[in-house]
C-alpha cells in the first residue's frame, strides 16, 4: 500500500504504545511499517531533499502532535510512552485520531494556534511541515529550471557555445575558460565549438560541439562532427 499520511498513523501509534512501556522511535517505525504492510520501496521512499525517509518523517510528526496533545510523553531522551490522558483516549475506542480530534486538548490547541507547524493539506492529503517546504522548494526549482531553459533556447549560438564550455568546466573538467574557448567561433573548425581537458592535469583533450536541438540529432550531423574529430586525431568528444 502507499505510505499513509501522518494523521492515519496517529491512532496506530497510540495503540502501539498503549502497553504502558517505553518505546524508541526506530522500534515504533519498524512495527508500524509492518502493521501498514509497507513494501521495501515504500519504506525507502525519500522526501524531495533525499535526506529523510517519507514514512519516518510522518511517524515523527504523528508523535509530535500526540505529544503536544498530552497523549504521550518523553521521560528520557530517545524514548516515549503513553500518558494517562492517552490511555483514556484508547478506552474511548475512537475510529480515528486526526488534527480535528486533537483540538479537544488544550495543549494541542495552544500549539496549533501559536502559528507554528500548522498543518495544511495538499490534494486533500495531510502532509507534514517538511513536505510542505520541500514540495514548495521543488516547485520553485522546477519553475526556475523551465525559465532558464527557455532563455537558453533563445540565446545566440555564440553565447550557447560559451555556456556549454562553462558548464563542463564547472563540472570539474580541466583547463581554463580561455583555453577551452580557443576554438569557439573560429572559421574552418569543422564544427568544433570548444576544447577542454579531461582532467586538471590536461592529460587528454576533449572536443565539444554545442548545438541547440529540439529533436534527435540526425546521422549527417553526427558524421560531420566525427569527420572534424578525425581531422584533429581526437579520441574523445561531446556532442
Amino acid at each position: 500500500m502507499a505510505v499513509p499520511d501522518f494523521q492515519s498513523i496517529m491512532l496506530p501509534l497510540l495503540k502501539l504504545i498503549g502497553d504502558k512501556k517505553e518505546h524508541s522511535m526506530r522500534e515504533s517505525i519498524e512495527k508500524l511499517a509492518n502493521e501498514f504492510d509497507l513494501t521495501d520501496e515504500d519504506r525507502k521512499a525519500l522526501l524531495p531533499s533525499g535526506i529523510q525517509k517519507v514514512f519516518d518523517n510522518r511517524v515523527n510528526w504523528s508523535k509530535t502532535y500526540l505529544k503536544k496533545a498530552g497523549l504521550l510523553e518523553n521521560k528520557r531522551r530517545g524514548y516515549f510512552n503513553i500518558t494517562d490522558e492517552g490511555l483514556k483516549v484508547l478506552e474511548q475506542n475512537p475510529p480515528k485520531i486526526d488534527i480535528n480530534f486533537l483540538m479537544q486538548f488544550p495543549g494541542y490547541v495552544e500549539f496549533r494556534t501559536g502559528g507554528k507547524d500548522k498543518p495544511v493539506t495538499t490534494d486533500d492529503t495531510p502532509v507534514t511541515p517538511e513536505e510542505i517546504l520541500e514540495n514548495s522548494y521543488q516547485n520553485l526549482r522546477n519553475n526556475i529550471a523551465q525559465e532558464l531553459l527557455s532563455s537558453v533556447k533563445f540565446c545566440s549560438p555564440e553565447f550557447f557555445e560559451k555556456l556549454v564550455v562553462d558548464l563542463l568546466l564547472n563540472m570539474g573538467y580541466g583547463g581554463s575558460r580561455r583555453d577551452a574557448g580557443e576554438a569557439i567561433g573560429r572559421s574552418g573548425d569543422g564544427g568544433i565549438d570548444g576544447i577542454i581537458k579531461e582532467d586538471k592535469l590536461g592529460l587528454d583533450t576533449i572536443y565539444i560541439q554545442a548545438k541547440k536541438w529540439e529533436n534527435t540529432v540526425s546521422r549527417p550531423e553526427i558524421q560531420k562532427f566525427a569527420g572534424a574529430l578525425q581531422g584533429q586525431q581526437a579520441k574523445k568528444a561531446y556532442l
